[in-house]
């Protein structure tokens, strides 16, 4: 069966632009050669121009979809529109897979959490911060500590570009950028900013909030899912790190069986790209030591089972796979005796002749909880041997036991990914133990 060729409004603008080109260059060659002693008949340079906008036209038709959608969008100076709008209000949610208590005990756990509860300066308050403890604690939390900063102001922190102004004294940006196609998360080197590309958005997708969730710009009221239609359009395969955009765009996507969509440039972007993006390079590249690539592969993984393979493609899930079994077997190779891996873990047996003696220690509180945190969401067969997943869980107890609390909380972005994997691996998210073990069991 043959498909009829569509042509979109826009692609018609576009062709219209080049007809226009096209006639006016001809028309001057006209004018040359009229001012010359040899005139061409008009019929001639009809036909003349009759055939340069045939030319172009038949180009434009046998050129491939994302070539006239990403001409399109470059003549037309605007991105491309979005084909792919999510119809669903909640994103899909990973849950983990097992329950150990032999691992870590409630009393332990409990420990732990304590220790991580956010207790910032409302003043010159970092976005980084606040998305880490809220991807960690959820949306809904309320602490009775009135110094703990509590979920509802976390995500009107990252929201409501009212709230993130005041607390630098209305001197910095706005975090929340205000576009004609949606609304742009800041993301930059400086403090009051985003630390990375869609991390806030990944946060706040994380925490369970719903795309009907209201986002205030310093110009007019939004929600979360004009937020998630500028990741959409903005996105680029070739960006230096895509780990929190394929996990924002996997989650919200996969419940509607959406697999591909067009950016602002009009290129095709699957999530079979999104995964060969993040296999691409070494082990050891990205950020947090590689591990959240891991994380976001291991996410695919699962998102496609679940919704019955129609997400991936077999080759993928293999090339994924094989990926995942990798990252194990290093893992095994490069874990210290005390139980810890630290920022050569990729390096595999090589890491301890790689290592710098003078590497701070939290990479390895970095390395250790990051890597159980992908474990935990993983299916067995990627696991390493059980003794290596108790060392790990080991190693991290004591070392939060021990760090002074100071200590932690200027290093609560590395630690927060401490409690959110040790509560994976008890079946639960901080949220809900906090709840029913520590304040709900007073």
């Amino acid at each position: 069966m043959v498909t009829p060729f569509r042509v979109t409004t826009v692609e018609l603008r576009v062709l219209a632009v080049y007809r226009g080109m096209y006639c006016g260059m001809t028309n001057q060659m006209s004018a040359v050669f009229s001012r010359s002693r040899h005139v061409l008949p008009v019929s001639t340079v009809l036909a003349v121009q009759l055939v340069v906008l045939g030319a172009v036209v038949v180009s434009w038709v046998q050129s491939p979809a994302d070539q006239r959608r990403a001409l399109a969008a470059a003549v037309m100076q605007r991105p491309y529109r979005l084909d792919v709008v999510p119809g669903v209000d909640a994103a899909a949610e990973v849950r983990p897979l097992y329950n150990e208590p032999a691992l870590v005990s409630d009393e332990q756990l409990a420990g732990v959490l304590k220790k991580l509860v956010p207790r910032f300066s409302r003043s010159h308050l970092r976005p980084n911060l606040i998305e880490h403890a809220l991807r960690t604690w959820g949306q809904s939390i309320e602490f009775r500590d009135p110094d703990a900063i509590s979920g509802p102001f976390m995500v009107s922190f990252l929201t409501d570009a009212a709230r993130h102004l005041s607390s630098w004294d209305g001197k910095v940006q706005p975090l929340l950028a205000d576009t004609p196609e949606g609304v742009h998360i800041r993301f930059a080197e400086d403090s009051a900013a985003s630390v990375h590309h869609d991390h806030a958005l990944a946060a706040l997708t994380e925490a369970g909030l719903r795309l009907d969730a209201p986002v205030f710009t310093t110009m007019r009221p939004l929600q979360l899912r004009h937020v998630l239609s500028e990741a959409l359009r903005d996105f680029r395969l070739d960006e230096p790190e895509t780990e929190w955009s394929s996990m924002c765009f996997a989650l919200w996507l996969a419940p509607q069986d959406i697999r591909e969509w067009h950016n602002g440039s009009g290129r095709l972007v699957t999530l079979d790209m999104l995964a060969e993006r993040l296999m691409r390079q070494h082990k050891r590249v990205g950020v947090c030591l590689g591990l959240h690539r891991v994380y976001t592969l291991t996410l695919l993984l699962r998102l496609n089972e679940s919704q019955g393979g129609r997400l991936l493609q077999p080759a993928t899930v293999s090339a994924v796979e094989q990926f995942l079994l990798e990252v194990r077997d290093l893992m095994i190779a490069s874990q210290w005796p005390d139980g810890s891996w630290n920022g050569q873990w990729s390096e595999g047996a090589e890491c301890s002749q790689k290592t710098d003696p003078q590497e701070k220690l939290s990479k390895r509180v970095i390395a250790t909880g990051h890597h159980l945190e992908w474990l935990a969401i993983a299916p067995k067969k990627f696991h390493p041997p059980r003794e290596t997943v108790e060392r790990a869980v080991g190693w991290l107890l004591s070392n939060v036991e021990a760090t002074p609390q100071s200590e932690i909380d200027q290093n609560y972005t590395f630690y927060s990914h401490v409690a959110k994997s040790l509560c994976l691996w008890r079946g639960t998210s901080p949220a809900e133990f906090w709840k029913t073990h520590v304040e709900g069991g007073r």
